[in-house]
């Protein structure tokens, strides 16, 4: 009877270690809401999600390895609730899928994670990347996420950064589908900036998209101002560039205005810019659910197409909805 009180004993005592160790979380946003849309065309009532945040299911975790060392790991499938179909039909987990190892020389990450621009769109953006005024209804992210890629990270006393290395898998050229980024900012009080790069290969090896974003934002507490410039490049006539002004305002305790001008100008292309002013509102009703609503209007030069189905076009998106955290 000793003995098998005191194996329960030991057995309890490993169990209450490894849980003291390790830790997974379950987490996920439900974000639905009714849109109105007018491409210059036509026009259409329909239900949207991910206005304000991209409906998700994910699972995170880390283990205490020891020495400072942790292992870490992070998979989201991304869904529409107004369906329940997935995001993407193709991929079970199609926002993040990586596994890596995190100590105070940094963090390792393998998989499939975000590249740089997007990581980083909150800091130039005051919507957050999302509702109507969506800096990638203009601005070139080239993809949200990059497959095979293999990332290192390090921050300290507000210094951040991180580089980026995707395998584009190639036979028999390593070069090909290869994707080369990073970023380096400053975050201390109330700014936040951000530089990032990324270089695209194509899959044939005889060319390559380039991205160069400069983005911030400082928060006087009564507004907070952002202010962003990209360049970019790429195969054949891509020349583009991309600016950002604009600003958030607290109204009173729980909620939120936004208003942004966002401008497309393309050095390869007459007559093929592009513009969007864009004004929204959330309110938090608690810690993990918000309403919102957005209004934007994107403008097109005649040789421009921007979320348009004829050049010269303007695209009109008011929206509202409901988001929440669990």
């Amino acid at each position: 009877m000793k003995k098998t009180l005191i194996a329960l004993a030991v057995l309890g005592s490993i169990a209450g270690v490894a849980q003291a160790q390790s830790a997974v979380t379950v987490y996920g946003a439900l974000d639905v809401g009714l849109a109105h849309e007018n491409n210059g065309t036509t026009s259409v009532n329909r239900m949207d999600t991910g206005n304000l945040n991209g409906s998700r299911l994910g699972f995170k975790g880390t283990e205490d390895l020891g020495g400072g060392l942790s292992a870490i790991f992070q998979f989201e499938n991304g869904f529409n609730p107004d369906t329940g179909a997935q995001a993407d039909a193709t991929r079970l987990f199609n926002r993040q899928a990586f596994v890596g190892l995190t100590s105070g020389f940094g963090t390792v990450k393998l998989g499939r994670q975000q590249n740089p621009i997007y990581a980083n769109s909150s800091t130039f953006d005051p919507f957050g990347d999302g509702l109507a005024g969506d800096t990638s209804r203009l601005f070139s992210y080239n993809g949200s996420r990059t497959d095979n890629l293999v990332t290192y990270a390090y921050a300290a006393n507000g210094i951040r950064g991180e580089l980026q290395y995707g395998f584009g898998e190639v036979a028999g050229n390593s070069s090909a589908s290869r994707v080369l980024a990073g970023f380096v900012g400053y975050k201390n009080g109330p700014i936040d900036a951000v530089l990032t790069h990324q270089n695209i290969k194509n899959p044939t090896d005889t060319g390559s998209t380039k991205m160069t974003l400069l983005g911030g934002n400082y928060d006087f507490g009564v507004v907070k101002p952002f202010v962003s410039y990209a360049w970019e490049k790429g195969d054949g006539l891509r020349d583009q560039r991309d600016a950002l002004v604009g600003l958030t305002a607290p109204v009173g305790a729980a909620g939120t205005f936004m208003i942004s001008y966002i401008r497309k100008t393309d050095k390869a292309v007459d007559n093929a810019n592009a513009r969007q002013i864009a004004v929204g509102y959330t309110h938090n009703l608690s810690k993990r659910t918000a309403l919102y609503t957005s209004y934007g209007e994107l403008r097109n030069d005649d040789n421009a197409n921007y979320k348009v189905t004829a050049a010269g076009q303007t695209d009109k998106l008011f929206n509202v909805g409901i988001r929440h955290f669990f």
